[in-house]
């Protein structure tokens, strides 16, 4: 029977390219409404991870549900329900902000006044106004996410799932891109996002360590910094990594 009550879970979840095991072992279930913050370093596992929740890459061993639905399975229902943003910009850079919109709302059917309603309450929702007709390859990084943002969002997804969305953005766009996350979240969509800011992860309800593909603990920010004694999030990752790395050391002896 399906969980109402959950927007994501996984259970054993692995993927091997060869004799790299590029994610170890993943168990995690996200509550629907939460905001879940995957952490870690660049190359960790955590975008092979989302790709695989994501219906975009098959796994290797375990499963994996999105809104009850089968990852392996249902891979190309799951990408009606969800939002997904990618590291890298990818939308059509000769194309303007509103042309982009139209374009991926045309993908989704979605034409005539429910097109141009969502367009505009996009729009303001990013704090696009004004740059409606501006060629999306003249915005700047912080600019461009917006606008990508906005596209995941125009089908009116249940779940937004984001792979480093601020990557290489100043701390100014930042801040505005993760005031949207949260008024999101607010309006009751779940949001998968992978970060390697700790400033970000404080912020989550909920947040993942991953490192070389495991998972090494989770919990919300403020039960990890008591479980751990320690003041904040990069502290605790930087034990939880020179821990790992102990031969014979299990997170689960700290």
């Amino acid at each position: 029977m399906m969980n109402t009550q959950i927007a994501i879970t996984c259970s054993h979840l692995t993927k091997k390219f060869g004799s790299l095991c590029a994610v170890d072992d993943i168990s995690i279930t996200i509550p629907k409404g939460c905001i879940y913050g995957f952490l870690g370093p660049n190359g960790s596992g955590k975008s092979t991870t989302i790709r695989m929740l994501c219906g975009l890459m098959t796994p290797t061993k375990g499963e994996g549900t999105v809104l009850g639905y089968n990852v392996i399975q249902d891979a190309e229902i799951i990408k009606h329900h969800i939002g997904y943003m990618s590291q890298k910009f990818s939308l059509y850079e000769e194309l303007t902000v509103e042309e982009n919109l139209d374009f991926y709302a045309g993908i989704y059917g979605i034409t005539g006044k429910k097109a141009k309603d969502r367009k505009a309450e996009l729009i303001k929702l990013a704090g696009l106004t004004g740059r409606e007709r501006q060629l999306a390859r003249s915005l700047s990084g912080g600019w461009k996410q917006r606008l990508a943002l906005s596209c995941a969002l125009v089908h009116e997804p249940e779940i937004l799932i984001l792979d480093e969305p601020t990557a290489g953005v100043d701390p100014l766009s930042r801040r505005v891109f993760w005031d949207v996350i949260h008024s999101l979240s607010k309006k009751g969509i779940s949001i998968l996002v992978s970060t390697h800011y700790m400033d970000e992860a404080e912020t989550c309800d909920k947040i993942g360590f991953i490192f070389f593909g495991k998972l090494l603990v989770e919990g919300t920010p403020q039960e990890l910094k008591e479980r751990f004694d320690l003041p904040n999030l990069e502290e605790i990752f930087i034990h939880l990594v020179e821990h790992e790395q102990e031969p014979g050391r299990r997170v689960d002896e700290i």
